[in-house]
């Protein structure tokens, strides 16, 4: 039987002792997970499409809801084949939490913030584990357990080059992690891998039918034959594979013939949507504006560093907040060096409308008021 290389002393880990519970200790990361305000921005951060005025459009609450789902019930499918024990509220608590530290605009905006503090990098699974670890609870972390962190940090789906996953030969350390070359200590962060493969492909198709960049018709044929033509025939197809094809193996992966329909469907999705000219102009936007911003609180920061009284001296109302996240988060930030570690976690826990409403703010001058 299939099951998680490591002894769940490793796996239940936590940072912090915390006093048992009637809860499951991956339940109780759920909870954590959800009740935190990282989590709850989410729902105003969109996938691909940011900043839409259509309440349709996936955002990213839903995506991980999604991605959460598929990867629980491929656990309980797998265990009901009788070779596979696994645990599907670990897979779960990893697909709520596998984005929390997405930057807005989706992957441009992490791209955006990747080029302001070059030559270190900004990956959203990387800043995800540094928020549930270092950020959430005002510089507290969430406490999560060792098996949770270590999925929500390897869980990068955008590689596919990879068809058969399996778990690391040795515990990850989390904290050492600079890259997307690890794989998850979990069958369950494996499965959560893939998931967000299944979760993201078919939906960005659906959205971008809506924003009529591309038409039904649009999509391969061959994709639209063996995969299907919306989300959940996506989904229900690519699921089942999966199934199937890891049901009686010792690893988690799809069968060579959708892998190559994936494939096919992922260069599509690049050419016809993330790189339409349309979203390119959008995307030149956001990259200038984020640059902005950056040099903005950088000047702030230059000019005042941890005075928080002094940023309402700038008469705009971004300042003062920014003052007040720092305040808030002390215990976190007490160097000068820390400057553009202070502004890259501020702009990458903004919600979309939020960064909107920052950048008019500090682009618009302020206004003068006239007395008598």
């Amino acid at each position: 039987m299939n099951k998680n290389p490591f002894s769940d002393e490793i796996y239940l880990h936590r940072t912090h002792p915390h006093q048992a519970d009637v809860r499951d200790e991956y339940f109780r990361d759920q909870t954590k997970i959800i009740h935190s305000l990282p989590f709850r921005r989410l729902k105003h951060k969109t996938q691909v499409f940011f900043a839409p005025d259509n309440d349709h459009i996936c955002t990213r609450i839903e995506h991980v809801l999604h991605v959460a789902t598929i990867a629980a019930s491929i656990c309980r499918g797998l265990n009901k084949s009788g070779n596979w024990l696994l645990n599907q509220d670990l897979a779960y608590a990893i697909g709520l939490g596998h984005d929390i530290g997405h930057a807005p605009f989706g992957h441009e905006g992490e791209r955006a913030i990747a080029a302001c503090i070059k030559p270190k990098p900004f990956l959203h699974e990387i800043n995800s584990y540094r928020v549930v670890e270092h950020l959430a609870n005002c510089g507290e972390g969430l406490n999560l357990t060792f098996a949770v962190k270590d999925g929500i940090i390897c869980h990068c789906g955008e590689d596919f080059a990879t068809t058969q996953l399996r778990p690391g030969k040795v515990p990850n350390d989390l904290e050492k992690i600079t890259g997307r070359n690890q794989m998850p200590s979990t069958y369950e962060g494996c499965i959560v891998r893939l998931a967000d493969k299944i979760a993201y492909l078919g939906r960005d198709i659906e959205d971008a039918i809506k924003a009529k960049l591309i038409t039904k018709e649009d999509i391969p044929q061959a994709v639209r034959r063996e995969l299907g033509s919306n989300n959940g025939e996506i989904i229900s197809t690519l699921s089942l594979d999966l199934l199937q094809n890891s049901a009686d193996k010792d690893y988690i992966g799809f069968s060579a013939e959708k892998f190559e329909l994936i494939s096919c469907l992922r260069d599509f999705n690049y050419t016809h949507i993330y790189h339409n000219e349309q979203m390119r102009q959008r995307k030149e936007t956001i990259d200038k504006r984020i640059a902005d911003l950056f040099d903005y609180f950088r000047q702030l920061f230059a000019r005042y560093q941890f005075d928080y009284a002094a940023y309402d001296r700038e008469g705009k109302q971004t300042a003062h907040a920014f003052a007040n996240y720092m305040r808030s988060m002390k215990r976190v930030y007490s160097r000068p060096e820390q400057c553009d570690e202070i502004i890259t976690d501020y702009i990458a826990g903004m919600t979309d409308s939020f960064a909107l409403s920052v950048m008019e703010d500090v682009i618009l001058p302020n206004s003068i008021k006239f007395l008598g």
